[in-house]
């Protein structure tokens, strides 16, 4: 069973969200404040956060600068600010997904479980990638970069992984955002551009110059295979 940790301080929906998500099978622990849920997710380790951004004593978006720092955990906000650029830092600083408020219930169910499922690797995939000087291990969720450890969110490191299982593939918006989360919503591809700029703030030596994630205009995306030499 997994476990899900709802982290808001409005309790109708702490109480909404737990029940719905209860019959659907999870485990949900509750925290009404960002300090509050640091300690919950410590103690219960989750398998997944839900995190309101705006919290007394602790905002989500401290929660996420303190929690990242020893967890990689997938988060989902839960806003309801409307604002685009709050969304976006949200997932700059290490959130997988968002929800904007209010949300429907089985939206909200088939993001959580699109996230959770990206943890269950197939036997099929490879172990390891190598593409210039960029190093994936799969088992160890690592990578390196110039022999330089990375450290990445979920959502980058299955994006990175898609990038390089296919060096040279052109990728639109819409078909990365389905293979990362196994579905698309309305107004969603906008977190892929986010990953994408974080994923090279990462792994480029020039990010304004990128080697290896480079813009396809008017398409998508590719992972360069002509990449610098190792």
């Amino acid at each position: 069973m997994k476990t899900i940790l709802v982290a808001d301080d409005k309790a109708n929906i702490r109480n909404l969200v737990r029940e719905y998500l209860e019959a659907e099978g999870f485990r949900i622990v509750i925290a009404s404040n960002g300090r509050e849920a640091v300690y919950t997710a410590r103690a219960e380790k989750p398998d997944l956060i839900l995190l309101d951004i705006m919290m007394p004593e602790m905002s989500g978006y401290d929660f996420i600068k303190a929690y990242r720092k020893e967890s990689e955990t997938p988060i989902i906000l839960l806003t309801a600010k409307l604002d685009e650029t709050d969304k976006v830092l949200g997932l700059e600083l290490g959130a997988d997904d968002y929800v904007t408020k209010p949300f429907g219930m089985k939206e909200l169910t088939a993001r959580i479980n699109a996230v959770l499922r990206r943890a269950l690797r197939s036997p099929l995939e490879p172990d390891t990638l190598k593409v210039g000087c960029i190093n994936l291990d799969k088992d160890s969720r690592t990578v390196t970069a110039t022999n330089h450890p990375v450290n990445l969110t979920p959502s980058e490191f299955d994006l990175l992984y898609i990038f390089m299982s296919n060096p040279g593939r052109v990728y639109s918006r819409s078909e990365l955002l389905l293979k990362l989360q196994g579905t698309t919503f309305e107004g969603a591809e906008r977190t892929i551009d986010v990953h994408i700029r974080n994923l090279r703030t990462k792994i480029e030596q020039d990010p304004s110059n990128p080697q290896y994630i480079q813009t396809v205009f008017g398409v998508g995306y590719k992972f360069s295979s002509e990449h610098p030499a190792a």
